[in-house]
């Protein structure tokens, strides 16, 4: 009995001293997806210019918000991340082949069914952007804080 109550008293001395292990639980809720939205939403939006012109460099260099905004903004919803992700290959087909004309037509579409928009350009006097730290907005255009 004794060498029993031991060998218990052991295993947990093993499990309290090894350190917790980190695991992601995959949340989504609509918080990240709303700051996935609003962070890469607003990076794809700001390409705009670029896909009109048939820049190709620049919407090839934000490839990972096009990847980030996919695959946060809709996390838990397959056949809108298919579409999304079928839309973004499009996107980067016309640039692999060259064609202005494609890019833009493909970027444009993939705007619109994406219902991706900038966030806006807040000015200080017009009202508070963020309210700490943490808030996706912080960093943008969209992030002011009216302080006395």
């Amino acid at each position: 009995m004794a060498f029993g109550q031991v060998a218990a008293a052991g295993a947990a001395a093993i499990f309290v001293g090894v350190p917790s292990m980190a695991s992601a639980d995959g949340a989504v809720s609509a918080a990240t997806k709303t700051r996935a939205r609003g962070i890469y939403g607003s990076r794809i939006a700001a390409l705009a210019s670029a896909a009109a012109t048939g820049d190709f460099e620049a919407i090839a260099a934000e490839k990972n918000a096009f990847i980030l905004f996919n695959s946060g903004a809709y996390a838990k919803d397959k056949t809108k991340l298919q579409a999304a992700v079928k839309g973004t290959n499009a996107i980067f087909a016309a640039i692999r082949e060259g064609d202005k004309g494609k890019l833009k037509a493909a970027y444009d579409a993939y705007v619109k069914e994406n219902e991706i928009s900038a966030l806006p350009a807040l000015k200080t006097i017009e009202g508070q952007g963020y309210s700490s730290d943490f808030d996706f907005r912080r960093s943008t255009p969209a992030g002011t804080v009216y302080v006395r």
